[in-house]
This record gives C-alpha cells, sequence and structure tokens, in this order.
C-alpha cells in the first residue's frame, strides 16, 4: 500500500505500472492479485484510506458538531479540514493524488466518491442547513459544496501556495489564523443568505 501511494502521488493511475509497484513493494504481482484484484482494486483502496485520512476526524465529531452553536460548529468544521496543512508526507501524497484526479479522472475515483463522500458532504449540508433552515436541499447542497471548497483550495494546493508569488506560510498560527479567516467569511455569507 505504502509503496502504491507514493508512485500514484508521483505519477498518478496512469503513469504508474503494475511492475514498478511490484519492484518498489518486493511482492509479485500475485500478492496484489491476490489481496486487491489487480490494480484497479490496489489503486481504489489507496484512494479510499487518503479519503478517510481526510474525512475521519470530522465524522468522529458528528456529534460534538451538533451539540455547538451553528458558528462554533463550523468555525470547528473549518479548522479541522485546514489541519491536514500541518501534516507533511502522508498528507501530501493523498493531496498529489487527489491533484492527479483533478488532471485526469479515473472511474476508480470517481466510483468510490461516489460511495465514501455521502457522510462528509452530508454533515458540510447539515451545518450549512442549520444556517439556511427554509432553503430548498439544491441550495443547500451547492452551498455545502461551496463551503468545503473554501478549505480544499488551500489544502489541494499547499504546496504551491506556499511558493511564491503567494510565499503563505503555513505553520500552526497561520493555519489558525486562516480557519478564523474562511470561518468569518463563510459565517457572514451564509448569514446574509435569504431564500426567495
Amino acid at each position: 500500500m505504502r509503496a502504491a501511494e507514493r508512485l500514484f502521488a508521483e505519477s498518478g493511475y496512469d503513469g504508474t505500472s503494475i511492475r514498478a509497484i511490484v519492484a518498489k513493494a518486493k511482492v509479485n504481482q500475485a500478492a496484489i492479485n491476490y489481496h486487491f484484484d489487480g490494480k484497479d482494486g490496489l489503486y481504489r483502496e489507496v484512494l479510499r484510506v487518503a479519503f478517510r485520512a481526510l474525512t475521519e476526524h470530522q465524522l468522529e465529531h458528528a456529534e460534538e458538531l451538533r451539540s455547538m452553536s451553528r458558528e462554533e460548529a463550523l468555525s470547528q468544521f473549518v479548522r479541522r479540514q485546514l489541519q491536514s496543512l500541518l501534516g507533511r508526507d502522508e498528507y501530501s501524497r493523498h493531496m498529489r493524488i487527489f491533484n492527479w484526479e483533478a488532471v485526469q479522472p479515473t472511474t476508480v475515483f470517481r466510483d468510490l466518491v461516489a460511495e465514501e463522500a455521502a457522510p462528509f458532504v452530508g454533515l458540510a449540508a447539515d451545518l450549512v442547513r442549520r444556517f439556511m433552515p427554509e432553503a430548498e436541499q439544491r441550495t443547500v447542497t451547492v452551498a455545502a459544496v461551496w463551503l468545503l471548497g473554501q478549505c480544499s483550495v488551500f489544502v489541494r494546493n499547499r504546496e504551491q501556495l506556499a511558493q511564491p508569488p503567494v510565499g503563505l506560510v503555513l505553520d500552526e498560527a497561520a493555519v489558525e489564523w486562516l480557519a478564523a479567516t474562511i470561518s468569518h467569511w463563510v459565517v457572514w455569507g451564509l448569514r446574509a443568505f435569504r431564500t426567495n
């Protein structure tokens, strides 16, 4: 799994061969076929681990968020999403894999997201619904996706944003400031929403 994760992060799904994975992991191809049913199954498991690493902590605290004020819950939700900015190697590999998917989407990824993303998007939708109780479901869903996007643009582009011309410093204090700023803007935007 680790060898495959590293190679998929470096070269994407299409650029990674079973032969390269087998050589890096020092296993035979039969082991991959037996345990994962081939390259697609292995990639699916790498994606599942990466996706859960980014969402699991949020889902574990869903009940806690429900007991907070809507503003505090949203702030915690944003803060937890941005915590991955402080991670190094593992999160960085996960983000590179997801960036490959943005450029060269695979059926494996689309299928996994259809299955795995529902609880996480649902949590975001629940938070949004607290600000927009009268909104139709389509509006809530779009707002939830928008909320997720406010953080993912920083998480997915961490390495590029740290370089010039942006030069974003991503230490604990900066991530805390970023979380507070995004939360403030999101709360302001959701409060301003009016149903027609």
